[in-house]
């Protein structure tokens, strides 16, 4: 609804046009028909897309659009290079949550900027900085746990007081369960979530790293990796891919290796699916995917 979406287009005296799905077979058409200059995906989308313009061989009708902007989950930053090229507009990065701070890309920010982060704070009183498991604050540069507070910030879960005390900080600093960095200049990378990291045999696994490599792969179009239970390391992963031709795990994992990742981070399974399911604000549904695991027989 804002930040700015449709109340912040209302503000500017603008028109909404309202799409009942992201797809490109129903948005292209719109976009011709109003000349819609700006609109807003999450990365599953811009994968679509993408996909939808190579078959419609360039000549996709998005004429007007001259602003895409993507959040609600990390888009890659092989998918954000593409964007400017392929679908013929400037990209601007979001990053936000329902509980107060919103970062975003400038316009004018260079292309590196725009690619490889998600932007800093709307609102010069934010105030973010990195913990480490501690609660210590963490340099520029380094991993940890974002931390924030502003004026538009909410103070607590209402009537909850005991997951209060888990998400604030005793000085009122909020922690959303992002793993971020900040660099010199107070722009923020999203390099996960903590809870969406897999603990196989004691050896922690970033999703999100491992799919934005994935992605790099020219036959992939959506990764997913997800944990399964496993009675010996007590977790192993799953790679679930929707691809444009067949992919063995074998190629997978070589791929990987050659992208300089670690062995006990190579997917454990790998399936290749049709399409990945999608929550009602269209991220991925890892627990589904879980769910599918659970239902069949382990390794």
């Amino acid at each position: 609804m804002s930040s700015p979406g449709a109340l912040g287009v209302f503000l500017a005296k603008g028109t909404v046009v309202l799409a009942t799905d992201p797809s490109a077979t129903l948005c292209f058409p719109l976009i011709e028909k109003h000349q819609i200059n700006a609109t807003a995906l999450v990365p599953p989308a811009v994968s679509l897309w993408l996909q939808a313009i190579q078959e419609w061989g360039g000549n996709a009708p998005l004429a007007s659009l001259r602003l895409l902007q993507v959040g609600g989950a990390r888009l890659s930053a092989t998918l954000a290079a593409r964007i400017p090229a392929e679908i013929g507009c400037q990209l601007q990065q979001v990053f936000g949550m329902a509980e107060g701070l919103v970062n975003y890309t400038r316009l004018d920010d260079s292309p590196e900027r725009i690619i490889n982060t998600q932007g800093r704070p709307m609102c010069p009183d934010d105030e973010v900085w990195v913990a480490d498991a501690d609660g210590n604050p963490l340099p520029p540069g380094e991993i940890g746990r974002l931390m924030t507070r502003g004026p538009y910030t909410f103070r607590g879960y209402f009537n909850s007081p005991q997951h209060n005390a888990s998400a604030f900080d005793a000085n009122g600093f909020y922690c959303s369960g992002d793993l971020i960095s900040i660099d010199q200049d107070g722009y923020i990378t999203v390099h996960g979530r903590e809870k969406d990291q897999i603990n196989r045999g004691g050896e922690k696994i970033a999703a999100e790293e491992i799919e934005n490599l994935l992605l790099r792969h020219p036959a992939v179009i959506h990764a997913a990796l997800v944990s399964m239970e496993d009675e010996l390391l007590g977790e192993k992963s799953c790679a679930y891919l929707v691809v444009k031709e067949p992919l063995r795990a074998v190629q997978v994992r070589r791929f990987l290796r050659e992208q300089g990742v670690a062995e006990f981070k190579l997917p454990d399974r790998v399936e290749c699916v049709a399409s990945l399911p999608l929550t009602p604000v269209g991220k991925v549904d890892k627990k589904q995917l879980r769910q599918r695991l659970a239902s069949r027989s382990p390794l």
